[in-house]
This record gives structure tokens, sequence and C-alpha cells, in this order.
């Protein structure tokens, strides 16, 4: 199967470094950090979201808290193992890094990520005690050497009432904005942690006919 990665998962961040990059693993020879990236919200508030960027991209010029760059990349999953459970973990893989100007960065769309995937969850569709619609969906991203991410998103009113009826296995594309919110997990002694979960908050939903995208393929060959 032909695809193109890039426009399945694709993404855009600008934002601040807020953290030194920590060694992350080594595949073939080439070493991957980690950093956080703080992400301006339109009500004032942000998102702290996690990079994770190969060194041949950051030859040039050290990473230095403070520093405003333009992130493209793609939203990325893999299971950590801890304490006999699987974790999904989410990071942003970077592709590219641009460094740039604070009024440059003012002038960015600064969080914009688009998916296409597979449901592969049914969705859980609740309303708020104030009566707010919400759809929690698990999308999985074909990547390369047949492998997937699944990326939890979020969808809000009307959008969330449609996913209620999605069915598992429907491919769908959604574009919408990486999103980091704090949550109080329960541990089995009794204590309590705080821990950061990932998602993609949506503002946009379309079911993709996969016919209809046979067609166009024949057109363009």
């Amino acid at each position: 199967m032909n695809t193109n990665y890039l426009e399945n998962n694709h993404l855009v961040l600008v934002g601040k470094v807020t953290s030194e990059k920590v060694f992350s693993h080594e595949i073939y020879g080439e070493s991957f950090y980690v950093f956080n990236l703080e992400v301006p919200r339109l009500s004032g508030n942000a998102d702290i979201i996690p990079i994770t960027i190969s060194e041949r991209l950051i030859l040039e010029k050290e990473l230095e808290i403070g520093d405003k760059v333009a992130i493209e990349g793609q939203f990325r999953s893999y299971n950590s193992y801890e304490n006999e459970k699987n974790r999904l973990i989410l990071t942003v893989f970077a592709k590219d890094i641009r460094y740039i100007s604070e009024e440059e960065s003012s002038e960015k769309v600064s969080n914009e990520v688009t998916l296409i995937g597979f449901i592969c969850k049914k969705p859980i569709y609740r309303q708020t005690p104030f009566g707010r619609e919400i759809s929690d969906i698990l999308l999985a991203v074909n990547r390369a050497y047949n492998k997937s991410d699944y990326i939890p998103a979020i969808a809000w009113g009307r959008n969330a009432r449609f996913c209620q009826n999605i069915e598992v296995g429907t491919k769908v594309k959604i574009t919408g904005r990486v999103q980091s919110r704090n949550y109080e997990k329960k541990l089995a002694d009794g204590t309590t942690q705080t821990r950061t979960a990932y998602e993609v908050s949506i503002s946009s939903l379309e079911i993709v006919n996969e016919e209809e995208e046979k067609e166009e393929n024949k057109e363009v060959i």
C-alpha cells in the first residue's frame, strides 16, 4: 500500500524551548534527544509538548532554554512497560526545526495537526455536569514498516455527537491541535500521582471514502 506518511500524520508547532535536551535512545548510530516545547493557546494558557529530535537536526546550533522554534513533524506513540503494565507514551517526532524570532513566532499558526487513520476503539460519548458534549476516540495512523501510531483525540459539541455513531474500523481525517492535560492517577497503595496526558483536540472531522480515494489515485497515475 502506497501511503504518504506526511499527509497521514503531519503537524506544525511554534513555541519556546523550556527544558534542556535529554538523551533518549540511539538507532543505527544516530542519537535522539527529548525536550519540552511550550506552545501558547489563544486563551493565554500554554501546552507543554514533549519533542523527540535527532542529533542531526541540531548540529549547527545547540538547543537552549528560551529559544523560539518552529517544529514540523509527526505525532507518534510507543508502548512503555512499567510496573508490569503497558503504558502508551506520546511524543512529537521532529522532522525539521527552524529557529525563529519573537515577531515571527507571533505571526505563525502555533499548533496544527492533521491525521488520517482508522477508529480502533468504540468512541466514548459523555456530557459534563454543565452539559458540554465530549467524545474520546483512539485513532490508528499507519506508519512505515507496517507500524502504527495510536493517537487519542477528543471531540466537542456536534463533532462529539457525530463521533458516538462512528463504527470501529472507519477511516477518518481529523485536524486540530496537540494539547497537554494534567490529571490525578490513583496508585495501588492509595496515594495519588499527578500525570500529564497528551491528545489531539479536534476542530474538524470527516469520514474518508476509500473508494473515492482509489479513483483519485487512478487518475493521478
